[in-house]
């Protein structure tokens, strides 16, 4: 009898917030502001369906800058999760663009910790952001990147992406098969 082979799939997906999985408000410290992505909950629950885990990797100096505090981060974040489902692992960095720490995106920082807290390999995970910082950090920690492209995208990230897909829906499908590689 033969044995069916195991369908690859990503140790985990990890998700930008702003303006990947919800519309990117800037400096967002109101819950009631949050407004998720066209397809965020379907490419969610596709994934999770999948068995995927799911989490949310996110810069948010406006910590740093004096503009809202952690208690109004995590209420924005409950929000995101009341309105789009629990996320496996949240991985957050506060600090601003010049306090030169190993986390803040394009750093791999949020990611490694991701995959650590996942009990995962990076290298195993796909971020999945509308920026070439994300692209950066996936690269950097050895991730699959797939860039979800937004107005705010600039041409020269969408051209440096190794993935690119249409929306979230399309990037969660993508992310459930094996990466292309050229082979010549």
């Amino acid at each position: 009898m033969e044995v069916p082979l195991a369908v690859p799939r990503p140790a985990a997906v990890l998700f930008d917030r702003d303006g990947t999985l919800i519309a990117d408000v800037p400096y967002n410290a109101d819950p009631f502001r949050v407004r998720p992505m066209p397809k965020a909950r379907r490419a969610l629950d596709l994934l999770r369906g999948a068995g995927v885990p799911v989490g949310v990797v996110t810069n948010q100096s406006g910590v740093a800058r004096g503009l809202f505090g952690v208690r109004e981060l995590r209420a924005v974040n409950a929000r995101v999760e009341e309105l789009l489902g629990p996320f496996d692992v949240w991985e957050v960095c506060p600090h601003g663009e010049d306090d030169g720490c190993g986390c803040r995106k394009p750093a791999p920082g949020l990611v490694l910790r991701a995959a650590a807290a996942l009990g995962v390999d990076a290298r195993d995970c796909v971020v999945i952001g509308d920026i070439g910082r994300d692209m950066e950090a996936a690269r950097a920690a050895g991730a699959r990147g797939i860039l979800v492209p937004t107005p705010v995208t600039l041409p020269g990230e969408v051209a440096a992406a190794a993935e690119v897909a249409t929306d979230l829906l399309a990037a969660a499908t993508r992310a459930l098969r094996p990466p292309f590689r050229d082979e010549s």
